[in-house]
């Protein structure tokens, strides 16, 4: 395994084993976001068994008001494996929070890596459904989900669909309540709302008062609440939560913080996965409560996005104000997405939206489109201020980023837009860039043969579905070795980074 698959995907058994890659690879411009990818490999009974466990709740559920939100962030049995379809993403079961308390330790220790075999010039990557129970982001994604519904039908009473803005103004709040058919209490106090003055403007409402959710002192009742359409009050998610489930709650936050804050002490940056849709409203709300604390001098915590969602524009937008008007870094990896077939086959059977794109060419124009309003907004920023990864095998979507670059004028020494492709796939594209000074990175896989067996069957399939750039890489390989044999230039010396432009850049220079 040492000497074929494992030596292909993945760089070594640990923090030592994988520095004389890592250094290798930054001779030629290539840098390593490190992923340990040890895996326990569980059966479907067993994921099964573990999902229910991790997501039945303890406390009596109400009726949620938005019925879609109900049953879409719901455990359904027959979807409890989320291995099911997925090839290209790393999956974590609850198995209690012992086990939490070990994934973050191996989260630290990947810091540690990072730390001692990049000298700090590469990431860490995360996952927050490894880090406590899945219940927990259900309900958490749930009260996300529906009132960012509840926002959508107070825009849409005056015909007000400003796209990405979930603001609006104080005064304004009660006329659109009584529009939608609310009934309100003569003279009651909107106490349910959070009033902030943001902008020095004026004051702009926001339904959730989740300021500082980081804090470890705050009650899980007092977030875990949903706007009612009838009443124009917010209600509970559940009649009563118990001690067990405060408790896990908060572990799971300040697992998050103590990742946090080890990184920015260690000077290492954080990379956190995106993961299914029913998690991902909670995942992304925690990173970017991350980002508001710990990216206040620079980019500590980046958050990924995946394009092949419906909503991801909109997102994005909305997350790139909230950081331009609090004024803290904003950190971002743009993917395409990994549970296509998981996510529509569900939705299908539950009878909510599909949520992906309808096809690929949607898809590219999304991420197009993400691209392109990204670097239309650094420029909005003090430069420095937003560090976004293109995270893609696609050539052709890093050529229209490379050319975005060059009319927003941004030149690859600016280090704000920056690559990324897997360790031991689509080396013809992270090397040239690299050579041609553009930053890039390699997402590395490290950790002990027989514990990361699934990830390498995961990397198997992931490449029996695109043969076709397997065969384009055969392809460029033989030609370069034809050149080296025949010009006699057997082994290849990286050049200093921006020596030459990328047109000229080797094809496949060997490592």
């Amino acid at each position: 395994m040492r000497q074929t698959f494992y030596g292909h995907f993945v760089a070594g058994a640990d923090q030592d084993e994988i520095k004389p890659m890592v250094t290798r690879n930054q001779a030629f411009g290539v840098k390593s976001i490190l992923d340990y990818s040890a895996e326990e490999d569980l059966s479907a009974e067993q994921a099964t068994e573990a999902e229910i466990e991790g997501c039945v709740p303890v406390s009596v559920e109400v009726e949620n008001p938005d019925t879609e939100a109900g049953s879409r962030f719901r455990m359904h049995e027959e979807f409890a494996d989320r291995r099911e379809g997925v090839t290209s993403a790393r999956t974590y079961f609850y198995e209690g929070e012992e086990q939490c308390d070990k994934n973050m330790q191996i989260f630290l220790n990947c810091i540690d890596a990072v730390s001692h075999a990049t000298e700090k010039s590469g990431l860490a990557a995360i996952k927050l459904t490894a880090l406590g129970k899945p219940h927990l982001l259900l309900q958490m994604s749930e009260v996300l989900s529906t009132t960012k519904h509840f926002f959508h039908m107070l825009r849409k009473s005056q015909g007000e669909i400003d796209e990405g803005e979930v603001l609006f103004r104080l005064e304004n709040l009660d006329p659109r309540l009584k529009e939608i058919g609310v009934q309100l209490d003569e003279g009651g106090n909107r106490t349910w709302v959070s009033v902030k003055d943001i902008s020095n403007q004026g004051k702009e409402v926001d339904l959730l008062d989740w300021e500082n959710l980081l804090d470890l002192n705050r009650s899980l009742s007092k977030l875990l609440i949903v706007p009612n359409l009838k009443t124009g009050k917010l209600q509970p998610l559940v009649e009563s939560i118990s001690e067990d489930e405060e408790m896990q709650m908060k572990n799971m936050l300040r697992r998050v913080n103590t990742i946090a804050q080890y990184a920015k002490e260690k000077e290492v940056r954080i990379m956190v996965d995106a993961e299914q849709t029913y998690f991902q409203p909670a995942i992304r709300r925690l990173t970017m409560e991350m980002m508001r604390k710990f990216n206040k001098e620079r980019s500590v915590v980046f958050n990924t996005y995946q394009c092949y969602l419906k909503d991801a524009f909109d997102d994005i937008v909305v997350d790139m104000d909230l950081a331009r008007r609090e004024n803290f870094h904003f950190g971002a990896k743009l993917v395409r997405g990994a549970y296509m077939e998981q996510e529509r086959e569900r939705a299908a059977s539950l009878g909510y939206e599909d949520p992906i794109n309808p096809n690929y060419e949607a898809t590219t124009e999304m991420y197009h489109t993400v691209v392109e309003e990204v670097m239309r907004q650094m420029h909005m920023r003090e430069p420095g201020k937003m560090n976004v990864m293109i995270a893609s095998h696609n050539e052709d979507t890093v050529r229209y980023t490379i050319q975005k670059m060059k009319e927003h004028g941004i030149g690859p020494n600016d280090r704000l837009i920056c690559f990324g492709q897997l360790y031991g796939m689509c080396d013809q594209v992270s090397f040239p860039l690299g050579q041609a000074g553009y930053s890039v990175y390699k997402y590395v896989p490290f950790g002990p043969v027989e514990e990361v067996l699934p990830y390498l069957s995961r990397r198997a399939m992931e490449n029996r579905g695109v043969l076709t750039k397997v065969k384009k890489e055969k392809s460029l390989l033989r030609r370069e070795i034809l050149r080296r044999i025949f010009t006699g230039r057997f082994l290849y010396k990286p050049v200093a980074p921006s020596a030459q432009p990328l047109s000229s850049a080797p094809t496949t220079p060997s490592p």
